[in-house]
């Protein structure tokens, strides 16, 4: 698909206190929200250390893309990667991940993995064009604090 504006009219900033409700209604309106997770949560967690951080991708119409990325000391990850359904096809997604991949450089983490959900073929497709390929993993989870698991 062709890109319809430059997706260097994107500006990548740390999220702001006032930006947390926004950010949240994106994560929302592009359905990445869950209901056994917290995202206001999330984002507290992710502001508290070092370790992680939620950067927000902004153009001239307010907050477009957002993602939130992490390491454990070994390997980076990404979550909650989102562009408005608004903006989508100006390369605000690459925008985005390019800006992730680099706070992860700059913490001198050098591998990154997410993952998608299997039936989110689209997604998977775009993150294939970014040079990302599959790993045959088997996760496992536990809630800590003994809910059922969830899908």
């Amino acid at each position: 698909m062709a890109l319809t504006a430059p997706a260097a009219a994107l500006a990548i900033a740390p999220i702001a206190d006032a930006e947390v409700t926004a950010v949240v209604a994106l994560w929302q309106r592009c359905g990445l929200t869950r209901p056994w997770n917290d995202p206001a949560a999330d984002i507290a967690l992710a502001r508290r250390g070092p370790n992680a951080a939620v950067l927000v991708g902004r153009d001239g119409s307010g907050i477009a893309a957002s993602v939130l990325v992490g390491h454990d000391g070994h390997r980076g990850w990404v979550y909650y990667v989102a562009v408005d359904p608004d903006c989508r096809h100006r390369g605000y997604g690459r925008v985005i991940m390019d800006a992730a991949e680099d706070w992860l450089r700059a913490a001198g983490i050098e591998k990154m993995q997410l993952m998608v959900r299997a039936d989110n073929s689209e997604v998977q497709a775009f993150y294939q064009s970014l040079g990302y390929f599959e790993q045959q993993r088997i996760v496992y989870a536990k809630w800590l604090d003994g809910r059922e698991p969830t899908p």
